[in-house]
């Protein structure tokens, strides 16, 4: 039970999240009006991929800096999960488009960084899965995995804030740049990071230990 209480504080906060979410006041923005309640769905699901990417990359460094295979299924596996979250998170932000902007997609900095971002560890997935030789895979996906990391920080946190004419909530073009979060939102918002970063957690160690024991009965 001791282990379980982190898990068990997962689920709350992500319930909490999903109903407080729906209900609480919420400023009425010009443009964004109540679709800002998917701001404690969506965020939280981009903040669960970058943690899980963060590991997924430590780990990619850990395992050139011994050759341990352990690392190497650690790192592909928080990958794996880190890019399930992203494409929940890209889901979620395409939908909010629709509702706000009246299309699912625009040429947008940050959208298209998010793209590009998820394409990028796609590719990493491919390159693995294209060669057989065990040691082989795992250096050249551990120096691919630190590529697109790099690639992914870049696209998706650098650029957009640099890009001109943004739409994106939170960047210029967007009333919650000025504001921020209120008070009531911030009760929300930050329960709900942390519950989606712990289930994100916990939905990686379920992986690892299925991988694991696939590899030992092989």
């Amino acid at each position: 039970m001791k282990k379980m209480w982190w898990k068990i504080l997962g689920v709350i906060l992500v319930g909490y999240g999903l109903i407080a979410g729906l209900v609480v006041p919420v400023p009425d923005l010009p443009v964004i009006h109540e679709s800002i309640r998917n701001l404690f769905y969506h965020v939280c699901m981009w903040f669960a991929m970058l943690t899980l990417l963060s590991v997924s990359v430590v780990n990619a460094v850990r395992y050139l800096s011994g050759f341990n295979m352990h690392f190497d299924h650690r790192s592909v596996v928080a990958a794996s999960t880190g890019i399930f979250f992203g494409l929940l998170g890209i889901t979620t932000g395409s939908l909010w488009a629709r509702v706000t902007w009246g299309a699912f997609w625009t040429n947008d900095p940050q959208l298209n960084g998010a793209a590009v971002s998820l394409l990028i560890y796609a590719s990493y997935f491919v390159l693995r899965n294209s060669m057989t030789d065990t040691e082989k895979r795992a250096r050249i996906s551990a120096v691919y995995n630190i590529f697109a990391f790099t690639m992914m920080v870049l696209f998706l946190l650098i650029l957009p804030k640099l890009a001109q004419g943004s739409i994106h909530p939170g960047k210029g073009g967007n009333p919650m740049a000025l504001i921020g979060l209120d008070a009531t939102m911030r009760l929300v918002f930050y329960p709900a990071v942390i519950g989606w970063v712990t289930m994100g957690i916990w939905l990686y160690s379920l992986k690892l230990r299925i991988r694991l024991i696939s590899e030992a009965r092989d």
